[in-house]
């Protein structure tokens, strides 16, 4: 079973990146290696389709992607005047900081997806290159994934927690933001750093939004419905894996081995893992360790799924950005952690 669950890993680690197909729908290719996950670990019982299928969640970020995507449709033009009226009187890298760090900070109260749509809107109007608008997506992406984590409505992952370890709604916010909000903040000012403004009108590289139809909306909250399934199956397939070998080991294995976050959804990991038999330090690494890494790819977390669809972004051209700086954060976080 294990070695077939590893098998099954690697496939989802390689084939995107490979086969061009396979990148371009990702959400298929996901949900196929969900199924193959939970028939070599037997958790295929109609029990749990019947789990997954009422799952609150599912409905709750499917709805939220669906509603937002038709409002921001419709109030595009006003949102583009508002941010062109904001960049003719702000320079450009401040800007960029502002918008990265506030995003991040208010997707604990307007929630990650909310976020991400607002994300892409605004994305599209910065007067910049597409390389540059990529890493300011993905820098803005990590931004919204450790900011959310601030309150228990802010993304599935935080709810979670709070769910199974009966915090309070302030809980995260006063022993989790000490690490959290300087880091946004950090991640402002980096990605301020590629504010450079496009200059090339005859530069073929910008970066466009993919124009909504309802028609495409209702594709794209297809699209994420199936999506958050696979993320479910994968979770529910690799529990044994979790369950044999993660909960064991000590606080710095944990923060390391949950760079499988890239790849799993974080909120996913977090459900198998998050136990009260834990101590503060195994529960911080987890959590931190899974809010950097589910930022590294494009399955990582809800934001990057949102934000990658949306502007089109490739699986190889977030990870050519988002691995080194997600693991130069978790080095970051480790001495914080671990050697302070």
């Amino acid at each position: 079973m294990y070695i077939g669950l590893f098998l099954v890993l690697i496939l989802i680690l390689v084939l995107p990146l490979t086969v061009k197909r396979l990148e371009e729908n990702i959400e298929v290719f996901l949900f196929i290696m969900g199924i193959l996950a939970i028939i070599i670990s037997k958790t295929n019982s109609v029990h749990f389709f019947l789990e997954v299928l009422t799952d609150h969640f599912l409905y709750m970020i499917t709805g939220a992607v669906l509603i937002g995507s038709f409002l921001f449709r419709y109030a595009n033009k006003y949102i583009q005047k508002i941010i062109e009226y904001i960049l003719t009187r702000v320079p450009l890298r401040l800007f960029i900081f502002l918008m990265i760090v506030i995003i991040g900070l208010i997707s604990s109260i307007i929630t990650a997806i909310i976020a991400a749509l607002f994300l892409v809107e605004i994305i599209e109007m910065l007067p910049m290159s597409k390389n540059h608008k990529i890493k300011i997506t993905i820098i803005t992406c990590f931004s919204i994934g450790l900011g959310s984590i601030l309150t228990p409505i802010g993304e599935p992952l935080s709810t979670i927690i709070a769910t199974k370890l009966h915090l309070n709604f302030w809980y995260m916010l006063t022993h989790l933001g000490i690490y959290i909000i300087p880091a946004v903040v950090l991640l402002g000012i980096f990605g301020s750093l590629f504010g450079n403004k496009y200059v090339d009108p005859l530069d073929d590289m910008k970066l466009k939004i993919e124009k909504q139809t309802n028609i495409s909306i209702l594709l794209k909250a297809l699209d994420i419905y199936i999506f958050i399934i696979a993320l479910e199956m994968l979770g529910a397939g690799f529990r044994p894996l979790v369950d044999n070998y993660i909960i064991q080991l000590n606080s710095e294995f944990l923060y390391w081995i949950n760079m499988s976050s890239a790849v799993l959804d974080n909120a996913t990991l977090a459900a198998a893992e998050i136990s009260t038999k834990m101590s503060t330090n195994q529960i911080n690494s987890i959590i931190i360790g899974l809010l950097i890494s589910g930022g590294m790819m494009i399955p990582g977390n809800i934001p990057n799924i949102i934000a990658a669809g949306k502007l089109k972004i490739k699986s190889s051209e977030w990870m050519k950005f988002g691995l080194p700086l997600g693991l130069s954060i978790m080095g970051g976080y480790y001495i914080v952690l671990f050697v302070m």
